[in-house]
């Protein structure tokens, strides 16, 4: 069985890396998925030390801690892995009276920053949806090229492309082809 170590390595050497669009393969922050009922914000923005977004693609950030809403009961929660187990120690101790569902995913997902004045036309290669409709700061759970991912806009040219580890050599030979065929203009 192949190492996430060597994937990542093989994904790396098995393109140029050129285009238009600088990507590259993020470090790996801490990930939990959260589901809980949003009648409970209050005790969850408690518990995480940041407003909880309730609107599907907005995004709260404090302190090194980011949270994506994904649908009206789930949010992807960001960190590093100290911040990782004060938000476990904080959900564990509200668990009584707000019941629900923090898991760690953070060995599940890879995600690929793509940079340029190009990333929107690039990601439109292989996403059906508006991507000029998510606006910096915000995310969407999404597809490229029938891979479910999630795309996080961190800015006006730079975005943040999360997907599932065993999609990656895939996605990253996708994205590398049209970032390729975006410099000779095809």
């Amino acid at each position: 069985m192949m190492t996430n170590a060597a994937t990542l390595q093989d994904c790396l050497a098995a393109t140029g890396l050129s285009g238009p669009v600088e990507l590259r393969l993020l470090p790996e922050p801490a990930r939990m998925a959260l589901r809980a009922d949003p009648a409970h914000g209050n005790a969850l923005s408690g518990a995480l030390r940041l407003e909880l977004p309730t609107k599907i693609g907005d995004r709260a950030n404090n302190d090194g801690l980011e949270v994506l809403c994904l649908g009206p009961d789930e949010w992807v929660v960001h960190t590093d892995g100290e911040g990782m187990a004060a938000v476990q120690a904080a959900f564990a101790e509200i668990y009584g009276e707000v019941p629900h569902s923090l898991v760690d995913i953070s060995d599940r997902d890879i995600a690929i920053e793509l940079r340029g004045a190009a990333a929107e036309t690039l990601l439109s290669t292989g996403c059906p949806i508006d991507l000029s409709r998510i606006r910096p700061g915000h995310g969407k759970r999404t597809l490229f090229d029938s891979v479910q991912v999630v795309l996080l806009r961190d800015g006006e040219d730079l975005f943040r492309m999360e997907v599932w580890r065993s999609f990656l050599p895939h996605v990253w030979g996708l994205l590398n082809t049209a970032n390729r065929e975006l410099e000779v203009g095809l």
